[in-house]
């Protein structure tokens, strides 16, 4: 199973909000997932809250965050941490 990590959109018409997960990519976008990591809301101040050990957690398992999540992880510092554990493992 390839897990991806996504956003899952949310929230009413031209108000969006999303959620940050955990996915088998072969499901659909707004389909079932396997775990909530956070939300981001992009809409008026930019707001993103993400739990950084589940994250890890999932990068660490070999998950594969898309291009959007990336930035938004890299953002919160957690593309850095996530190569800084990968440099002391080897």
């Amino acid at each position: 199973m390839a897990v991806k990590l996504r956003l899952t959109r949310m929230g009413a018409k031209k108000r969006p909000t999303y959620r940050i997960v955990a996915t088998d990519s072969r499901r659909p976008r707004d389909g079932e997932y396997l775990e909530l990591i956070g939300t981001y809301s992009p809409v008026g101040e930019c707001e993103v809250k993400i739990n950084e050990e589940l994250a890890l957690k999932w990068l660490n398992t070999g998950a594969v965050p898309t291009d959007t999540v990336r930035n938004l992880f890299s953002k919160e510092g957690i593309m850095k941490k996530f190569a800084d554990s990968k440099k002391k493992g080897n």
